[in-house]
């Protein structure tokens, strides 16, 4: 049974939140994790890089110079890669990095995960935030909590208040609990969830097989 620790929104103690073992995964997913990261991460690339070829270089067919008697390396066009201002030999083209990962693979992906940050005890639950939409409350809050950087602020909606206080902050970032993927989870050294975001983050972990729970 592993426990999480709650705050009222002034950022004092309020308890505790357990979490049954039942519905933490950390015996299998390790790869899961890895493979979801690597996907997550190509999607961000632009994949825009271009470069031209020796034939799409603009010049003419000519020859520099003619083949023999010059005394010089023989030379079939000035578009040539080993030429100062010609085509790039297998250069980067426009592509899709984009992979696919099944559902079952990113649903583990998730719940390992989530399932090692509250085990690492990096989850804390807010019973709710409650600041002005400026930058210095939540400043204040997250220097009660003992943070400082690097926090990921989860809501089960959006809540204009969380955006607008965190986005001049490095390293903090405020998201919605269904928008939250593994790469986030990973990135963030602490998560800090209200209890409905919480409750919306362990509703999307995989639930455990018959099998498992006979076992």
């Amino acid at each position: 049974m592993s426990t999480i620790k709650v705050f009222n929104p002034a950022g004092e103690a309020a308890g505790d939140l357990t979490v049954a073992d039942e519905l933490l995964v950390l015996d299998r997913g390790a790869q899961a994790v890895k493979d979801t990261v690597v996907a997550i991460r190509n999607g961000m690339r632009a994949g825009t890089a271009c470069t031209l070829s020796k034939g799409e270089v603009a010049g003419s067919n000519k020859k520099p110079w003619k083949q023999k008697g010059t005394g010089r390396a023989r030379a079939g066009l000035r578009q040539s890669p080993v030429w100062r201002g010609g085509g790039v030999a297998f250069g980067p083209k426009p592509r899709d990095y984009s992979q696919k990962i099944n559902r079952k693979v990113r649903q583990l992906a998730f719940t390992r995960a989530l399932s090692d940050r509250i085990a690492e005890g990096q989850v804390l639950v807010v019973e709710k935030f409650d600041f002005e939409p400026k930058t210095k409350a939540l400043v204040a809050l997250l220097k009660k909590l003992g943070l400082e950087r690097s926090v990921l602020l989860v809501t089960e909606q959006y809540e204009e208040n969380v955006i607008l206080a965190s986005r001049n902050l490095q390293k903090i970032e405020a998201a919605k609990a269904s928008e939250v993927d593994v790469y986030s989870l990973l990135l963030y050294r602490t998560i800090v969830a209200t209890r409905a975001g919480f409750e919306a983050l362990k509703a999307r972990m995989a639930a455990p097989t018959k099998k498992e729970v006979s076992e």
